[in-house]
């Protein structure tokens, strides 16, 4: 009885922690990574003279709410404004996809995984970009500001608005043996 009171209690430890899923729950490794990133490689078709038509990338940084195991609404929202060449490249076609990657935090370097390494988990989003309306800007605002607060006082004259990523496929990448396709209704579902 009190080995089966510790294995919970050290569980529970985990959990409070944000302890990594385990491979077979993809959708929740993919609420779990983005959670945990605060940025994220979007990809765009260029519509740049010179690159038009080609894929385009760029950093963003993103949140699907505040910092902390339990939290997020695996909604990724951005901060936005039209003169960034690829909201520009989004304002000709919303398609786009975003990987994000533990790579950017402390778990690959602490297993000493590369950032290719199957094992330090990438997700990739596909969908489209779209503008948050008036309902949706005080959660995105909230999400984005605790996450990133230089945000706050970046130049009015910019015109920056509140965007989300309209998730429509996923892929994880967690483990060996390929990618794992995870519905947008699945990752939605998912307590993570």
């Amino acid at each position: 009885m009190v080995l089966l009171a510790l294995l919970c209690t050290a569980a529970l430890a985990a959990a409070a922690r944000g302890a990594i899923p385990p491979p077979e729950e993809a959708a929740r490794m993919a609420r779990f990574v983005l959670h945990n990133c605060d940025w994220g490689a979007l990809a765009t078709l260029s519509a740049q003279e010179g690159l038009r038509g080609r894929p385009f990338a760029n950093i963003f940084s993103i949140s699907d709410g505040a910092p902390g195991p339990g939290g997020g609404s695996g909604v990724p929202y951005l901060y936005l404004t039209d003169m960034e060449i690829s909201v520009q490249d989004l304002e000709i076609n919303s398609n786009a996809s975003l990987t994000v990657s533990l790579a950017q935090t402390p778990y690959c370097k602490k297993h000493r995984y590369d950032p290719q390494n199957p094992l330090c988990a990438h997700i990739i989003f596909c969908g489209s970009i779209v503008k948050v309306n008036d309902s949706e800007a005080a959660l995105a605002k909230k999400a984005l500001f605790t996450r990133h607060p230089e945000m706050e006082s970046w130049p009015k004259d910019h015109n920056w608005f509140f965007a989300k990523f309209n998730i429509t496929n996923i892929w994880v990448l967690d483990y060996f043996g390929g990618l794992k396709i995870v519905t947008p209704e699945e990752y939605y579902n998912v307590k993570p």
